[in-house]
């Protein structure tokens, strides 16, 4: 049987939408100084924000990891008004505008916030402007895509395994632990990737929340952002590092998107 012919009306805004995706790519390609990319590399800012950038996604991705987990195993086995309520908080960072969200961890985490207060008035820490604060900021938005995979995994997951592991006397941390996640591996990694992306490309709530304070709170899009006033052939070599790792990340998950 063949298959269903697509009309070309349809096929042409197929193409006007896939020319909305290759044309930023293709001129960032195009117009990048190839010839300065290895100096570009090699400056001491651009190693600094790119170890920084480093530390602060895998920090946001460890802690996301270790609260995430959890969270998603309430979600897929809460039913009801809860659960639904549940999931919409765990996910509002995805649809919440980053500057939004980094206001609010300003009056969450800030000198005079919710918790921020408490901590200055005793202890003395200042957690806004600091490179925890690029870590929490990271770890605020990255998480949801973390905690939906790991969710989608429990899901699907043949509870049999774990009732069985029960009726043979294991508790329910020794289940958790060596049949539950074991059986997740394949969704955590999925959304321990898809995190760890997240978070490395995150702006708005980093900028926000922890400045922009070269080597302390300058990640790789912050020195891209202030690259461009300054220095456009670094910002455009920054941009093409983030661009790889973006397309290291989708190949690398396409079968478990796709299945093929």
């Amino acid at each position: 049987m063949s298959e269903a012919r697509i009309p070309a009306p349809l096929l042409a805004l197929a193409g006007a939408g896939l020319l909305l995706f290759i044309l930023p790519l293709a001129g960032l390609m195009l117009r990048a100084p190839w010839d300065q990319v290895g100096g570009a590399l090699l400056a001491p800012e651009t190693g600094t924000a790119l170890g920084l950038s480093l530390f602060c996604s895998l920090t946001a991705t460890a802690v996301a990891l270790a609260l995430g987990i959890p969270l998603a195993l309430v979600l897929a086995r809460t039913t009801g008004t809860l659960r639904s309520v549940l999931r919409a908080l765990t996910t509002l960072p995805m649809v919440l505008p980053p500057v939004v969200g980094g206001v609010a961890l300003l009056l969450a985490f800030g000198r005079r916030g919710l918790i921020g207060a408490p901590l200055h008035d005793a202890f003395g820490i200042q957690v806004p402007f600091t490179t925890a604060a690029a870590v929490i900021a990271e770890t605020f938005v990255a998480m949801p895509f973390l905690v939906i995979a790991v969710e989608g995994g429990l899901r699907a997951l043949d509870r049999r395994y774990e009732e069985a592991a029960r009726a043979l006397g294991a508790s329910g941390w020794k289940v958790f632990l060596r049949v539950t996640l074991p059986l997740l591996r394949p969704a955590i990694f999925s959304g321990a990737v898809l995190c760890w992306a997240r978070a490395l490309g995150e702006f708005g709530a980093t900028i926000t929340f922890a400045g922009n304070l070269p080597g302390r709170t300058q990640t790789v899009p912050l020195a891209v952002y202030i690259a461009l006033e300054t220095r456009p052939q670094a910002a455009i070599v920054l941009s093409l590092i983030l661009l790889a790792v973006s397309l290291a990340i989708l190949i690398g998950l396409r079968d478990r998107w796709l299945g093929v």
